[in-house]
């Protein structure tokens, strides 16, 4: 693909996947990073922005599951969606063959743009389901954000006002944590205070700018 080719191989910018499970703390750990200088991509938004009205996307989800997924202002009714792909695969994977292209369309130009403005960027890229739908070749670098799956339960019961049946559920539905801890370049613990996380954020940052700086030079 042209567009990967030119995103990730050209130039002397970096490539960073933040990823994690639910409830683990990526929002904040991208933010530290942020801090720090990292140009950001939400791919959260990015899949808002690709579904608003009369997008291809929009077009092409209406066209397969009608007219019911919308509300009144015609934008997607995502409670609705989602309970709709939660529980049926091929759907899933539908919705994703209208959206996951589109998304990476929109990371590509991103990415070049702050490229293209700063020649040795570190640019973050938040992924929630970056190892699900095996994204990792996007990147030069993963960063996972981790904590243990018994925190991430009761945090999201916290956040989210939910039971502990449904989170358990909805953390069920991705990759184990400990599994992604074994495809992650740098690991995160994010089971601690924000000034522990602050730290081993710091370190990785560091390492960040050797890599960068290792890419830049002749």
């Amino acid at each position: 693909m042209k567009q990967l080719e030119e995103t990730r191989e050209k130039g002397h910018h970096l490539l960073l996947g933040v990823t994690g499970g639910i409830a683990t703390g990526k929002s904040l750990v991208a933010q530290m990073l942020k801090d720090l200088g990292a140009h950001t991509i939400d791919f959260d938004l990015l899949s808002r922005f690709v579904v608003e009205p009369d997008k291809p996307a929009w077009n092409e989800m209406v066209a397969y599951f009608g007219e019911e997924i919308l509300q009144k202002d015609r934008t997607l009714n995502r409670k609705y969606l989602g309970e709709i792909i939660f529980s049926d695969t091929e759907k899933r994977k539908r919705l994703e063959g209208f959206t996951h292209p589109r998304i990476q369309e929109e990371f590509f130009k991103l990415a070049q743009e702050y490229s293209a403005r700063d020649p040795s960027a570190i640019i973050q890229a938040i992924v929630p389901l970056l190892f699900e739908v095996h994204l990792g070749y996007l990147f030069h670098k993963i960063l996972l954000v981790y904590a243990p799956e018994e925190l991430q339960i009761r945090r999201l019961i916290e956040r989210d006002r939910i039971s502990r049946e449904m989170a358990i559920k909805i953390i069920q539905s991705q990759m184990p944590i400990e599994e992604k801890k074994g495809y992650a370049d740098f690991i995160v613990d994010n089971s601690g205070s924000p000034e522990a996380t602050r730290r081993q954020v710091e370190e990785i940052w560091e390492k960040l700018k050797a890599i960068q700086k290792e890419q830049d030079s002749p």
